[in-house]
């Protein structure tokens, strides 16, 4: 046997030095160098010696017989499961039955992650004139699942839950959607997402939520060109009201969508252009929409001023209660850092002024009531807001929104708050 084979396999297996009792093999004697370490494996139950009551430790070792020593060293508790020698042997460990095994082989392939958000609204203004409830309250629980496929791809997949407290669901009701399901990885430089994933379309001011699609980004020195296809898949109820149950109908068919952009010194600048089929407006019309936008945010330090110019298509606002309204837009933003999540006390301060015509906005990324105005009014007005961590992967929210028709001019007002928690 070898030498160092010997201690390695006594130290490794975490095996006690304490005296033993004689020696049970014939062919290690108390005088041979490695007596002690045997003495020791075998007083622990690890290892086995052959029917005649020889070692041969001369004899060289299989991986198959190490599998076994690993096994009976795990089920005695002297190693983890998490040791290298389980990892190292992962294969013969699993054709011996010790699950364990495999499972630990494959841990660093599948991350689980999760993200818990409990938020509050209340809200007021003409605009929720006659609703029952001007509150409301919901948890939901995102569970990430992430599995390495190779080095350039991994599958991400996401299962949302939703608590709603106020409202019809008092009575405890819940429920729980598998939401997301896509592969992310890159050919060469080209970076590409395909399946059931979050969109996130003219900074959120045209769209933020789930598509069916297939998106690549291209970089070329400090800019980038993005491009999708697909289907919007959100339901139109799924923006904005909680507490009810999806209607199933998108809130738009097909799109595509093509984007530059890039970083240049303290300026970011992004042109886009959108065409979505079918774009849900009230609940008889639903017309074909295109946008184009334009933005530029200006990011010296902590401080940033953004502003972003929105051009949609008139055909979206025919058939709807204001056909001559507004088919186009602006949004100013500002703010000063920002919490972060990894570090207690950080926080940050921002505000957005709005003013958007009906055909800009397919689904808006705000928690404001934009969606009280999908009728073809389009929204103007302000929001401010704040943020602050508050322990390590604790950030709590607080917004207020204060809107009104550009046609109508109804207001619908929101004061939100969230906590959000990440693990």
């Amino acid at each position: 046997m070898k030498k160092s084979l010997v201690f390695a396999m006594a130290m490794a297996l975490g095996v006690s030095a304490t005296a033993f009792a004689a020696n049970p093999f014939s062919d290690v004697p108390a005088g041979h160098w490695a007596y002690a370490a045997v003495a020791k494996l075998a007083a622990a139950g690890i290892v086995d010696g052959y029917p005649d009551g020889t070692y041969k430790g001369d004899r060289t070792m299989t991986r198959y017989e190490m599998a076994q020593i690993i096994a009976k060293a795990l089920a005695k508790g002297a190693i983890g499961a998490d040791d290298k020698l389980v990892s190292e042997f992962a294969d013969e460990l699993d054709n011996l039955g010790v699950r364990v095994a495999k499972l630990e082989k494959n841990a660093d392939n599948v991350r689980v992650t999760g993200a818990v958000r409990l938020s509050y609204e209340q809200d007021g203004g003409g605009k929720f004139d006659g609703d029952d409830d001007k509150s409301a309250s919901r948890l939901r629980t995102r569970l990430f699942f992430t599995g390495e496929v190779n080095d350039n791809w991994h599958y991400v997949a996401m299962l949302e839950n939703n608590q709603y407290f106020q409202g019809q669901n008092e009575n405890g009701e819940d429920d729980t959607d598998f939401q997301r399901a896509y592969l992310q990885g890159n050919i060469g430089v080209v970076n590409v997402t395909a399946g059931r994933f979050n969109a996130f379309y003219g900074d959120g001011n045209i769209f933020d939520d789930r598509a069916d699609a297939i998106e690549v980004t291209v970089p070329f020195g400090d800019a980038h060109f993005r491009a999708a296809y697909g289907k919007m898949a959100n339901s139109k109820d799924y923006t904005g009201t909680y507490g009810s149950k999806d209607a199933g109908d998108s809130i738009a068919d097909k799109f595509w969508t093509a984007e530059l952009g890039g970083t240049w010194g303290n300026f970011d600048l992004t042109a886009s252009y959108l065409k979505a089929d079918d774009v849900y407006q009230n609940d008889s019309v639903r017309n074909d929409d295109k946008i184009w936008t334009a933005q530029a945010v200006y990011h010296p330090g902590k401080f940033y001023l953004g502003a972003m110019y929105l051009k949609g298509d008139d055909d979206s606002l025919k058939g709807t209660a204001y056909p001559n309204g507004d088919d186009d837009g602006y949004v100013v933003k500002m703010g000063w850092a920002g919490a972060q999540e990894d570090k207690p006390g950080s926080w940050g301060l921002y505000t957005s002024y709005y003013d958007q015509g009906a055909p800009t906005v397919i689904a808006h990324t705000m928690n404001g009531p934009a969606w009280k105005f999908n009728d073809g009014d389009g929204f103007k007005g302000w929001m401010v807001g704040g943020n602050l961590t508050l322990a390590k992967n604790m950030v709590a929210y607080v917004e207020y929104y204060d809107l009104k028709g550009k046609e109508s001019d109804d207001h619908g007002r929101t004061l939100w708050s969230e906590l959000d928690i990440t693990f």
